[in-house]
């Protein structure tokens, strides 16, 4: 399983982005997923999650101004940052915990990462 992040860039404060992550390969079903960010000199961070049922969980900081989505069908997943600030500055990861066959456990798989720069 391979996943492939695109939509990074050089943002100003109070801007917005929008990320997206699809998941290629041999996949049977995929459980969770979700995306992470790692800032310079800090350790990488849970952003947002979302089940298969469409179930989302978020980190405090970006409730409100987040919002994660998924499209069971194209094994995609997308994060729209709104409002964005200097501290969301970080590469972004989105994960997928997925698995090639029925009766196997889920894996997880990590896309390259996507530089987002919230910067005047």
């Amino acid at each position: 399983v391979q996943l492939q992040a695109s939509g990074g860039g050089l943002v100003q404060p109070g801007g917005s982005l929008r990320l997206s992550c699809a998941a290629s390969g041999i996949i049977f079903d995929i459980n969770v997923m979700g995306w992470y960010r790692q800032a310079p000199g800090k350790q990488r961070e849970l952003v947002a999650t979302i089940n298969s049922l469409g179930n989302t969980n978020y980190v405090d900081s970006v409730k409100g101004r987040f919002t994660i989505s998924r499209d069971n069908a194209k094994n995609t997943v997308s994060l729209q940052m709104n409002s964005l600030k200097p501290e969301d500055t970080a590469v972004y990861y989105c994960r997928a915990d997925a698995r090639s066959r029925r009766w196997t456990t889920y894996d997880a798989y990590w896309g390259q990462g996507t530089l987002v720069t919230v910067s005047s």
